[in-house]
């Protein structure tokens, strides 16, 4: 390999370190290296990736690692290489391009743009003789046919500008909520019944789409929906998809029936997730969704948190060049242990028999109740557990001297926040004592690196560098939306009246600087960003809720905690346009429809007083997913509080469509007070 650095040795991503050293003269974006390809009147190439993407790692291999391709590569354009975790404003915009050329998108994703950054052709993974051909081509076509050129990016930036417009300037809106029992029969048509999940593969777990089928379900009293739910946990719990020996969710799995992952692990995946069971678990108590909110746990401790307190991005799905080969077993691997101990792993992780996988490799997964097997072995429950126990510590002490997957360590707002309310979501279900100390390292985290100096404004990205942490890039929408989601959860459960603070203050920052009045939705990027092309809306909600969606729910917290007249409105604003996208398909706003529920519902339960943090507790260890939960120990003039502060014990208020009950001093009976999930 050629060991000359290029221009990306100097970056904090991983993912373009792991580019620093190929042929290709990579450049980070930046305005000077557009200046320079217009300088030089060469087309850019745009390729973007992120370091847990297998086919990103193969394109790299067989494509940029080559002197052949990279001579063409150097000769006739200018190479950008972007991070799409790092930059995600860049990454949706080139995204748009490609999935209206070709219908559809992924990574990696290669772009070719005229020096203006204007699109002209793109696609995903190219095999190497295939990106040979383009480059020739288009090279060709930019030296001979620049008109055509123009021609192509016109159109294509018309598209985007119209896709764009869609929600700048909504044509439609809709003040009336879609009907709850309309939005389930809709959605169980897409239910796989046998294997849980919807009826398509590959399938991504969606966390925040079955949060909210769990309150709907509940909230209708739709026992298919909530069985439904229930048995898709239950399904990914015994799955491949589930890392059995170490804790964790892979990113989706690659068939039905949760079998075989993609073995890459997200840190947001398994922030989502933990929050799903934690609520799952507060609905229906199952030792299995606490053990898998305590393994998972366990999980990020051990292998991704910083030493600092940060939160690291992901595990990569390869190591030693294979993906999956850190996770899987040959059942001759199993000598390590003792005889009986390797009978019984065996059959509990259907090592030798349905975890099969490809090339004499198995993937560890469940499928009978932990009864059912101590039956067949003649154990009783306490022997049983104590048993798997062990094997599975002994697995993973195993597991642990292979070679590991790499790390993406860079950290990242967004996803660390997640991470901070799933750690808050599992102690307050599950008394998970581990997430506590997690979440109180990370907010210490949040505040000393995520935050400004003048606590208003956020970082996107941070990175342990020796013993300092280097900061990059402003946040973005989704940094905001999440962080402020994160302090007033937090608040929430410690009653602590800082962190609500905090999150007034980020909250005036995004009415600031990303709120468009024209649309009553928000921006992707401050008005204070770099413009990339143009400046994008994310309004679907995927696997990780959107950006709009999740900020439309805290404004709508805000406003009851504050009355402040700036967050007045702006939530049921916002959902006016979004009504008529979700109405008829829910699965892809699932956030929005949660958000509907909560306003049309509106409960808030506010707790103040020296023992309020202990009562907090209480109540988020019952299933209340659509009351606003607030408190507040020293007392606090905003209007949820006023005049409501006890120097002594604890004062519970419930109140529900603006009526609120006297106070109680039992918190027994002021959730007897409540109306979710009784009425």
């Amino acid at each position: 390999m050629n060991r000359i650095p290029n221009a990306l040795a100097g970056s904090i991503s991983p993912y373009l370190l792991q580019h620093a050293y190929n042929p290709v003269q990579w450049f980070p974006w930046s305005e000077d290296v557009l200046l320079r390809a217009k300088r030089e009147n060469k087309p850019l190439i745009i390729s973007i990736g992120y370091s847990a993407c297998h086919w990103c790692h193969v394109m790299e291999h067989e494509s940029f690692e080559s002197e052949d391709v990279a001579a063409i590569m150097n000769r006739g354009f200018i190479s950008i290489k972007i991070d799409r975790e790092e930059r995600p404003d860049i990454d949706q915009v080139y995204m748009d391009a490609v999935q209206l050329m070709s219908g559809r998108g992924g990574w990696p994703l290669n772009v070719i743009a005229l020096p203006d950054g204007r699109p002209i052709y793109g696609g995903t993974y190219f095999p190497r003789d295939q990106w040979m051909d383009v480059l020739l081509q288009i090279e060709r076509m930019y030296r001979n046919e620049p008109a055509r050129c123009e021609s192509y990016a016109e159109e294509l930036a018309a598209g985007m500008q119209r896709l764009n417009d869609r929600f700048v300037n909504p044509s439609t809106t809709n003040s009336v909520s879609v009907p709850v029992d309309e939005i389930l029969v809709r959605w169980k048509r897409q239910f796989d019944l046998e294997f849980g999940g919807s009826d398509r593969v590959p399938k991504f777990p969606m966390p925040d789409s079955y949060r909210y089928l769990l309150v709907a379900g509940v909230y209708c009293k739709d026992t298919e929906v909530m069985e439904h739910v229930h048995h898709s946990l239950r399904m990914m719990a015994f799955g491949g998809i589930y890392d059995q020996i170490g804790g964790g969710f892979a990113r989706y799995s690659t068939d039905a029936a949760w079998k075989v992952p993609h073995f890459e692990k997200m840190l947001y995946d398994n922030a989502l997730l933990i929050s799903l069971y934690a609520d799952a678990y507060r609905n229906s108590p199952d030792p299995l969704y606490a053990d898998v909110i305590h393994r998972s746990i366990d999980f990020i401790y051990r292998e991704m948190l910083s030493p600092k307190g940060g939160f690291y991005s992901a595990l990569d799905a390869d190591s030693e060049g294979v993906e999956g080969k850190y996770y899987c077993w040959s059942p001759n691997e199993l000598d390590f242990l003792p005889e009986e101990d390797r009978v019984l792993a065996c059959d509990y992780f259907n090592i030798g028999s349905r975890g099969y996988w490809e090339h004499g490799m198995h993937i560890p997964l469940r499928h009978d109740s932990d009864a059912m097997v101590a039956q067949r072995h003649g154990l009783d429950a306490n022997a049983f557990v104590e048993r798997i126990d062990r094997i599975r510590s002994s697995m993973l002490n195993f597991r642990s001297g292979r070679v590991r997957p790499g790390t993406d360590d860079k950290m990242l707002c967004n996803w660390n926040a997640l991470m901070l309310t799933a750690c808050l979501e599992a102690y307050t279900s599950t008394n998970c004592v581990r997430a506590f100390e997690l979440a109180n390292l990370n907010l210490s985290f949040f505040k000393a690196h995520f935050l400004s100096e003048d606590k208003k404004h956020l970082w996107h990205c941070a990175k342990e560098v020796d013993d300092r942490v280097v900061k990059s890039v402003s946040g973005f929408l989704d940094d905001y939306a999440f962080a402020i989601e994160a302090l007033l959860q937090w608040n929430s459960v410690m009653c602590d009246m800082e962190a609500l603070t905090l999150a007034i203050n980020l909250a005036q920052t995004v009415l600031d600087e990303f709120y468009d009045e024209q649309s009553g939705l928000c921006f992707y990027t401050s008005i204070k960003q770099e413009l990339v092309l143009m400046r994008k809306m994310e309004v679907s909600d995927n696997v990780i809720p959107s950006s709009n969606s999740v900020i439309a729910h805290q404004f709508s917290r805000l406003h009851r905690m504050t009355g402040s007249p700036r967050f007045a409105g702006l939530a049921e604003r916002m959902l006016y346009v979004m009504r008529t996208e979700y109405g008829n398909q829910a699965s892809w706003y699932s956030r929005w429809a949660r958000l509907d529920l909560e306003l049309a519902y509106e409960e808030e339960i506010v707790l103040t007083g020296p023992l309020a943090p202990n009562g907090s507790r209480a109540i988020h260890a019952t299933y209340r997913p659509l009351s606003l939960i607030c408190g507040s120990v020293y007392g606090s003039e905003l209007p949820v509080f006023s005049g409501r502060h006890t120097e002594a014990g604890v004062r519970v208020y419930v109140c529900r469509q603006k009526t609120c009950s006297a106070p109680f001093q039992n918190t027994q009976e002021a959730l007897a007070a409540t109306g979710f999930p009784q009425d």
